[in-house]
C-alpha cells in the first residue's frame, strides 16, 4: 500500500493518506512532500486518512522504530482490545474489568511519567473521528530530536494493506528553547501536544526549577501525574476555553493513586495502581493551576472519580488554584497539605470535596450540587488544624436538584480524624437541608468548639436573610471567633 507522510496544521497532527486498491472506496491522490523543516512533537498522535470511516481488524499491531538504531519503542498490539470498551459517548477505551495490583500490563495501558516514577493508567491509544484513525503513542517513548519509521499490520485496518518499513517516517523537535515556559497545544504548533508532555520535561529541569506550562485553548483528552515537582503553574486560557478531561473512576482502577519506581512491563503484574482520578500528584510544592477547566467525564452518580488528588506525604506542600472549574460527581476535589482555591467552581454530588489537609481555603468560589448529597467529608489529622473552610462563597445547583437535598458536610464516622469545616459568609440556595449538617453518623467531636468540629458565620439564603441551621452538630460561631477564618492569613498562613 502506497502511503504520504504530510503534517495538517488544522488537524494538528501527523496525518499518512492510506491508498490503494482496496474496498473503502477511491484512490485518493497524493499529497505534496512535506517542507523539510516540518517537525512531529514527541508526544504528538499520528493520523491515518483513508477515504472513508476506517474500521478496525481483529489483529495485528503498529511498532514504532528509532531509524538510526533500528531499535523498537513502541506497540499497539490489537489482540489487547478485547480488555477494553469503547464508549460511544467520546470514544474513549476503558477497561472491560477493574484493574488491580495483579493485572498484567498490556498495550492499551499507559504509564506516566514524572520524575524517576511511573503512574499506570487506561488510555486510549486508538480513536477513530470521521474517516481519520489517530494513534497515540505510550508516553515518554519518543525522544527529542531523533528520526522514527513506522510499521502496520496489513487487516489492523480492515480491507487495508499494511504500512512497511520506509514508508512513514518522522523526525521529533529538539528541546524546548526555553526551560521556564513550556507551550502545549494539540495542532503541534507548540513544545508539547499533551498536557503530560509538558509536565513530564517539566519534572525534568529540577524539582525547584520555577516553570509555567501554558494551555492553549482546546479539549486535551488525557489523564495528568506530576510527582516532586515544585514551583510549576499549569495555566491555560481560561476556563471557558481550556478543558483537560477523561473518564476515571474506581470501577476502572481501584485506590487514590500512586506511583510506581519501575515502569511497568508488558505482561507483568501492575503491582501499583495509578488511581480513579484524572489527575495525581505527589509532594507537589507550590503547585498552581491557573485559567481551565478539569474534569473527570465518568459522569455517572455513582463510584469515586477525583478530578485531582493532591497528595502531601507531610502535609506541608501548597496547591493555588485560581479561576479554574473542577468538575465530576463523587469525590471531585482530593487533598491533602496547604490549598487555597479562589474565584472557582468545584462541582459534584457526594462527598466532592474531601481529605485530610492541615487547611483549605475555598474563597469566593462557587459550591455546585449536580445531584443530592453532601459537599464536605473532612478527615482532619487534628483538632486545632482548621481543615475546609469556605469564606464568601455561594453554594448553588444545577437545575432539577431538589430543594434540600444537599448537606454541608458528613462525616466518616471515624473517631481518629476531626470534622473541621467552616463555612464563613457564604450564600446559600435552596438546595442546602434545613438541618445543614448531615447527622449520621455523628461528627468527632459531636458538640463543636470554637476551633473544632461543623461550624458557620454569616450564613445567607440568596435573597441576603439570614439562615438558621437546625442540627445540634453544629455551631454559630460569635464574630470575635470567626476572626480565625476571615481571610488566607488567618487559615493557612501566608
Amino acid at each position: 500500500m502506497r502511503t504520504h507522510f504530510l503534517f495538517a496544521a488544522l488537524l494538528g497532527a501527523a496525518l499518512v493518506s492510506c491508498k490503494g486498491t482496496d474496498p473503502v472506496g477511491p484512490v485518493i491522490p497524493p499529497e505534496p512532500d512535506p517542507e523539510p523543516e516540518t517537525l512531529f512533537c514527541t508526544d504528538q498522535p499520528i493520523k491515518l486518512s483513508f477515504d472513508a470511516t476506517p474500521v478496525l481488524g481483529s489483529e495485528g499491531c503498529i511498532r514504532v522504530f528509532r531509524k538510526d538504531t533500528g531499535k523498537q519503542v513502541d506497540l499497539i498490539d490489537l489482540a489487547d482490545k478485547a480488555k477494553v470498551s469503547v464508549r460511544e459517548s467520546d470514544g474513549a477505551m476503558v477497561p472491560v474489568s477493574q484493574m488491580n495490583k495483579e493485572t498484567l500490563c498490556h498495550s492499551f495501558l499507559d504509564a506516566l511519567p514524572s520524575g524517576s516514577r511511573y503512574r499506570p493508567v487506561h488510555y486510549t491509544p486508538l480513536r477513530i473521528q470521521g474517516n481519520t484513525l489517530e494513534i497515540k503513542l505510550h508516553s515518554g517513548v519518543l525522544e527529542f530530536g531523533k528520526t522514527y519509521y513506522v510499521t502496520v499490520d496489513e487487516g489492523f485496518v480492515a480491507g487495508q494493506k499494511g504500512i512497511a518499513e520506509g514508508e512513514l517516517e518522522f523526525t521529533t523537535k529538539d528541546k524546548p528553547a526555553s526551560k521556564t515556559l513550556l507551550k502545549v497545544n494539540a495542532d503541534g504548533s507548540a513544545d508539547f501536544c499533551t498536557v503530560q508532555g509538558a509536565l513530564t520535561y517539566a519534572g525534568s529541569l529540577g524539582q525547584s526549577a520555577e516553570v509555567t506550562v501554558s494551555v492553549a485553548a482546546g479539549t486535551y483528552r488525557e489523564l495528568l501525574y506530576l510527582r516532586n515537582k515544585n514551583k510549576l503553574t499549569l495555566k491555560g486560557e481560561g476556563r471557558d476555553k481550556t478543558r483537560i478531561i477523561y473518564p476515571n473512576n474506581e470501577s476502572y482502577s481501584t485506590g487514590s493513586g500512586a506511583g510506581s519506581d519501575r515502569k511497568p512491563e508488558i505482561g507483568k503484574a501492575l503491582n501499583v495502581l495509578g488511581g480513579r482520578g484524572l489527575m495525581l500528584t505527589e509532594n507537589c510544592n507550590e503547585l498552581a493551576l491557573e485559567g481551565l477547566t478539569m474534569e473527570n467525564s465518568f459522569g455517572e452518580l455513582k463510584g469515586q472519580a477525583e478530578v485531582i488528588y493532591f497528595n502531601s506525604s507531610d502535609g506541608s506542600h501548597r496547591l493555588s488554584v485560581e479561576k479554574c472549574s473542577l468538575i465530576s460527581y463523587q469525590d471531585t476535589f482530593l487533598c491533602k497539605g496547604l490549598v487555597y482555591v479562589h474565584e472557582s467552581l468545584i462541582a459534584g454530588h457526594c462527598d466532592f470535596i474531601w481529605g485530610y489537609p492541615v487547611a483549605c481555603l475555598f474563597q469566593d468560589c462557587e459550591i455546585r450540587a449536580r445531584a443530592a448529597g453532601y459537599i464536605v467529608q473532612a478527615r482532619i489529622g487534628k483538632a486545632t488544624d482548621k481543615g475546609f473552610v469556605f469564606l464568601d462563597c455561594r453554594l448553588t445547583a444545577d437545575a432539577g436538584v431538589a430543594n434540600g437535598s444537599m448537606y454541608l458536610a458528613r462525616s466518616g464516622g471515624d473517631s481518629s480524624v476531626y470534622d473541621n469545616v467552616t463555612y464563613i459568609n457564604c450564600t446559600m440556595g435552596a438546595v442546602i437541608a434545613g438541618k445543614g449538617w448531615y447527622e449520621s453518623p455523628a461528627p468527632n467531636p459531636a458538640k463543636p468548639n470554637a476551633s473544632t468540629g461543623w461550624k458557620e458565620r454569616g450564613s445567607v439564603d440568596e435573597n441576603g436573610a439570614p439562615l438558621s441551621h437546625t442540627s445540634t452538630y453544629g455551631r454559630v460561631l460569635t464574630e470575635n471567633e470567626a476572626e480565625a477564618f476571615s481571610s488566607r492569613k488567618a487559615v493557612l498562613g501566608y
